[in-house]
């Protein structure tokens, strides 16, 4: 609603028509200071992503500040029945230097003393050696290239019958300069080591062979096809889990047609550990077909955000597949709800990190599936009702478009 524009040199006198227009002035205020509450949320958010560390920490003394009470009645409440017998501790490791690996391979290195300290300063008999003291140290060899000469032997009929000459094996880029150690070099310093191929080039140059980056990226792209069906299989087989974990990363991706670049998607996608295998995906965009086209045949509970491009494969009953919501992005909520409303959002994260306590608990325990199943329900169960009591409790009091409300109806939807 506009307010009443004021004329200052001449307020009204009428006490109604000066009610009416505080009214307005104190609408006017709340909706600058909500305003200023969210552009403030948006400044912290976009400092703690650029500046801030990576890991959404919380102050334990904070959350236990604010949740104390509740923390203590969960803690203290009954252990579950039935119990499994805790695995054996696994031995801390002591202090000071640990051993060298023992499959790193060993070159002995001999010290001896000089000839001319080899007799006794005394008598001047010669010493006998009686042994030697042994010690280690930690040496790196620089990696090297080297030039495989493939030399293919060939024969000929006496009476000029015929010429054979010996086959080579398999390149996998037929006719290229590299040899397969080469290329899996490139590849993992590229995708596991995130080396850039422009930084690769440089350490080549260092070794006195040039290798251009236009080259490198050739060799990755033919490396790629190779694996296409390698990739087909770990899709294929990830897809069978009973569970699978997905979610996607914004990436910028140049585009020869734009004057900036554009935001594709890397999904991925973490099988169960009957299928434990992780396969990425690219789309383009993050429309629902991208999806869709890639959980086809997948059936089974899908764990992932709220991204509404998953809604139609649980509605369809056909499909088979069952959401399962995820706690890590329900707290990252209210993670970032703490400045705003730091009471409401601390009461929450203690509760979430109540949840975790169990699941710390069942790993400790070594439980097996059974013995988890009955080690959340009796302590998950309890925490969850007070969650959502507390949620629903709490949701009048708050505004819809805050960051803690934002939270509230985000867990409470899911």
């Amino acid at each position: 609603m506009t307010p009443t524009p004021i004329d200052r040199p001449h307020l009204p006198t009428d006490p109604a028509v000066l009610q009416q227009l505080v009214r307005e002035l104190l609408d006017e205020r709340d909706a600058q200071a909500r305003q200023l509450e969210r552009l403030q949320h948006w400044l912290t958010t976009l400092l703690r992503a650029r500046y801030g560390p990576r890991r959404e920490r919380v102050d334990e003394h904070q959350r236990f500040l604010f949740a104390a009470a509740t923390i203590a009645a969960h803690r203290d409440g009954p252990p579950p029945e039935p119990e499994t017998p805790p695995a054996a501790a696994t031995p801390r490791r002591g202090h000071g230097r640990q051993r060298l690996p023992p499959h790193l391979e060993r070159r002995p290195v001999t010290y001896d003393l000089p000839a001319a300290e080899q007799h006794c300063p005394a008598c001047q008999v010669a010493l006998t050696r009686t042994g030697e003291e042994i010690s280690e140290r930690l040496e790196y060899v620089p990696a090297s290239l080297i030039v495989l000469e493939e030399r293919c032997a060939k024969y000929a009929c006496p009476q000029g019958c015929m010429v054979r000459t010996a086959s080579k094996p398999m390149q996998p880029i037929e006719k290229g300069l590299p040899g397969p150690g080469l290329l899996a070099y490139v590849a993992v310093s590229k995708y596991a080591d995130h080396l850039s191929l422009h930084r690769q080039t440089q350490l080549f140059t260092r070794q006195g062979v040039p290798l251009a980056r236009q080259t490198l990226c050739d060799w990755m792209g033919r490396a790629a096809s190779l694996v296409v069906p390698l990739v087909a299989l770990l899709q294929q087989r990830a897809l069978q889990s009973k569970a699978l974990q997905t979610d996607d990363t914004p990436v910028a991706v140049l585009d020869p047609r734009l004057p900036r670049t554009k935001t594709g998607r890397l999904w991925t996608y973490v099988g169960d550990p009957a299928h434990p295998y992780t396969v990425y995906d690219y789309t383009s965009d993050r429309s629902r077909a991208g999806r869709a086209r890639f959980l086809q045949p997948f059936t089974g509970y899908l764990q992932a955000d709220a991204y509404a491009g998953y809604d139609a494969l649980y509605r369809d009953p056909a499909r088979g597949v069952t959401e399962v919501a995820c706690w890590a992005h329900t707290r990252r909520k209210f993670f970032e709800a703490q400045d705003a409303d730091p009471m409401r959002a601390m009461v929450l994260l203690a509760y979430i990190r109540l949840l975790y306590h169990v699941e710390q608990e069942a790993r400790d325990r070594a439980l097996d599936a059974a013995g988890r199943r009955a080690l959340r329900q009796a302590r998950r169960v309890p925490i969850l009702t007070d969650i959502a009591a507390n949620l629903k409790r709490e949701q009048p009091h708050v505004l819809p478009k805050s960051p803690i409300g934002e939270a509230i109806a985000y867990a409470l939807g899911n």
